[in-house]
């Protein structure tokens, strides 16, 4: 009898640790997934709508942008400007999660053709971007970005949020 119950204690310890094994991976992979679907599902909100999805964290966020330039400091209303024509695609995301369901950074690539209203075209937009995301109540909400031109690219023409 004692033997049966030394079995059983040990397939319920070996089922805890594979549960503390398995939790943390599942929790990372949902939070890659959810960042990886709302930076999709912003790039096909600007494409539709001509502007920007409100996005951004409530204390804002830092920004460098593909034009160059200084720093930026963008409102918790994200980047305000529209376009008169704009057609991007997204490609080889990657995220990293710092601290599950809490804070993760992507890296992907913007590329496309974009005419924001009251600034030239620009035909062959290709960028780097890396953006900070933090978890605010069931959402991801970007803190920080970080827009580099590749080269054969260009940034946009934007200089300024004012």
């Amino acid at each position: 009898m004692n033997n049966q119950k030394e079995k059983i204690m040990k397939k319920i310890i070996m089922t805890l640790i594979m549960l503390s094994i398995a939790i943390p991976v599942t929790l990372i992979a949902g939070d890659k997934e959810e960042i990886i679907n709302q930076i999709l599902k912003s790039n096909a909100y600007l494409n539709k709508n001509k502007r920007p999805m409100a996005e951004y964290s409530e204390k804002g966020a830092l920004e460098f942008w593909s034009s160059g330039g200084l720093m930026h400091e963008v409102g918790s209303a994200g980047r305000l400007g529209s376009y008169e024509n704009v057609n991007m695609s997204i490609k080889h995301i990657e995220v990293l999660v710092l601290v599950p369901g809490k804070a993760a950074v992507a890296m992907y690539y913007s590329e496309g053709s974009m005419k924001p209203k009251g600034s030239p075209a620009v035909s062959h937009y290709m960028t780097r971007v890396t953006q900070a995301y933090v978890k605010e109540g069931d959402g991801w909400k970007i803190r920080a970005s970080h827009w580099s031109p590749v080269m054969g690219g260009s940034g946009t023409s934007q200089a300024s949020t004012k």
